[in-house]
């Protein structure tokens, strides 16, 4: 993806209303136009009035919230901080860059939204306020996601894809695993119904099958076996982790701590004044906006990074074992999946490396394949594989979930719940860290704050928190340009209320006629969903009829309010 090179955030953000802005010009022309001639009678000048018709409906439903203020809300949403909203694009991240572009097609409000793993770059804040923005939002939405909690809270079906079969359920995810149970279920035992039943009928075919007296019931027999659809159990893709960390070492007490530390590069300090203490057993999550330092502690953990300020110590006979997040560049690409491993296994445990490498579903002609061949999910197997070779009692496990399905997660968890050693976590997955942890640090504007307790706890401060900051903004701050819009906008009314009062009034008229037509047809739409679900039928689809009903009630509620508004106008 290019970097938008030479426009600050915002600028960039607002090109997701470079059609409404368009629009807006276009009408300002027209009603210059409009003042001009004095034509009243002619094609064109009613032309003009219909395309000054047309470009105001369509900005009615496309105008809402003054954009800019739209704008910067949805941008702080997916994490940005408000005094960045003026740097260059350029000087952003990819990851940032993405949240860009997501807040574009957000913000251009689509009908289809098809979204590829979005949380991906996100933080966990980030993550749930786009959640509540889908789930208000009135457009279709396809979705990619691993992230289990997302899926529920967002979607309302869930499409499966397994072993080059589709089967579709109208349901959430978790509900889906239920419905999905169930099915096998049935499917098996329909199965082992029909394979009975043909089994019996061919030892009838056998046992009679030269006896004259029996030829006419063995014939019929036949021809029902011929035409019998044989029902097939589907195939289910059963591979999975099979993850058990080897016993920890007994460390001392403290098995990491961290006073007045301050780290950074160079000149530029990440954090600073960090009291961290990680007791032996404890399991420890990171959490915070991407670039406020996490993935920073881990190297200064690791020892790769020595503090600006402050101490930064590993505890007595502390041995860790390190997930990095940037697998691709720490993975030799020219090495095989099986070398990787092999380079560095001591003793009896290269015995055990082809099983190792198995648990983590590389079997067979898999072993020999190059790193640089390998997917995401492929090379982040093999990092969590490296940990299993020696017996290590702390694991800083830098986002270890981001390129794994839903069940490789589960199994990772449930490996990491069972470890007897310490964990620190860096993770904005709340379905993952849910159950997992116990302790959190959450990294925030250049400082690290402890949280005693689950991440459902910390997420629920944190709600609170952003609301009340959100709400000092918007009361402290208001936007100029939104106070300059409507002054223009008044004005604009003003001008027109002077010189085409009987236009004005004639085109209301035009568009109470409008809307009292739609409004009949969704009266109508709505009586015959109505009539339905008093008294469904088995291919009556409840669910779609019920989503549907609800989407006419809101355009007929929309109607209505205009409707209202410009009868009270014209009455005045």
């Amino acid at each position: 993806m290019e970097h938008h090179r030479g426009k600050s955030v915002i600028d960039e953000t607002m090109t997701a209303f470079a059609e409404m802005f368009r629009m807006e010009a276009e009408m300002e022309d027209i009603t210059a136009q409009l003042a001009e001639r004095q034509d009243y009678e002619s094609k064109e000048y009613h032309d003009l009035i219909v395309r000054l018709n047309d470009v105001n409906d369509a900005l009615a439903i496309t105008r809402s919230d003054n954009p800019r203020v739209q704008a910067e809300k949805t941008l702080i949403g997916l994490g940005f901080k408000y005094d960045e909203l003026d740097r260059p694009t350029e000087t952003f991240s990819q990851g940032w860059n993405m949240r860009i572009e997501l807040a574009k097609i957000l913000l251009s409000k689509p009908d289809v939204l098809l979204l590829d793993e979005p949380t991906n770059h996100l933080d966990i804040e980030s993550i749930e306020w786009l959640e509540t923005y889908l789930g208000e939002s009135r457009s279709s939405l396809v979705l990619i996601s691993h992230d289990r909690k997302f899926l529920d809270n967002v979607t309302n079906r869930t499409v499966e894809i397994m072993v080059g079969r589709i089967h579709d359920y109208k349901v959430p995810y978790s509900k889906y695993l239920e419905l999905r149970k169930e099915r096998l279920a049935q499917q098996q035992a329909a199965y082992e119904n029909q394979q009975r039943m043909i089994e019996k009928t061919e030892e009838f075919i056998e046992r009679f099958r030269y006896k004259p007296t029996k030829s006419n019931q063995v014939q019929s027999r036949v021809k029902q076996l011929e035409k019998l659809e044989r029902i097939e159990v589907d195939i289910e893709d059963k591979s999975a982790l099979a993850v058990k960390f080897p016993p920890a070492p007994r460390s001392g007490d403290i098995a990491y701590k961290a006073v007045d530390l301050a780290l950074g590069y160079g000149e530029k300090i990440v954090f600073s004044d960090a009291d961290i203490e990680v007791k032996r057993g404890e399991k420890v999550a990171l959490v915070g906006r991407n670039g406020e330092g996490k993935t920073t502690l881990m190297r200064a953990i690791m020892g790769e990074l020595e503090p600006i300020e402050g101490t930064s110590r590993t505890g007595h006979n502390v041995n860790i074992g390190y997930y990095a997040q940037n697998q691709e560049d720490i993975l030799d690409k020219e090495d095989t999946v099986f070398g990787t491993l092999d380079r560095i296994a001591v003793g009896d445990i290269r015995l055990k490396l082809r099983d190792i490498l198995a648990a983590f579903l590389f079997k067979g002609e898999d072993i020999d394949k190059k790193v640089a061949v390998l997917s995401g999910g492929e090379r982040a197997r093999l990092a969590m594989a490296k940990l299993m070779l020696k017996p290590y009692n702390l694991l800083a496990l830098d986002e270890p979930t981001n390129h794994m399905d839903i069940r490789s997660k589960d199994i990772l968890k449930q490996a990491l719940k069972a470890y007897d050693g310490t964990i620190i976590i860096v993770s904005h997955d709340r379905d993952f860290l849910d159950g997992l942890v116990d302790k959190l640090y959450e990294f925030r504007d250049g400082h690290v704050k402890e949280h005693l307790g689950g991440v459902q706890d910390f997420l629920e401060r944190r709600r609170l928190e952003t609301l009340n900051e959100l709400e000092r903004h918007y009361k402290a701050e208001p936007v100029v340009e939104e106070a300059q819009l409507q002054k223009k906008e008044e004005s604009r009314q003003e001008y027109q209320a002077k010189k085409f009062v009987s236009k004005e009034e004639r085109k209301i008229r035009n568009r109470i006629a409008f809307l009292e037509k739609g409004i009949e047809d969704i009266e109508g739409k709505m009586k015959e969903i109505e009539a339905v679900l008093t008294n469904p039928k088995p291919e009556d689809d409840v669910m779609e009829l019920t989503r549907s009903y609800l989407e006419n009630k809101r355009e007929l509620d929309y109607k209505m309010a205009e409707w209202e508004k410009l009868s009270e106008s014209i009455e005045e």
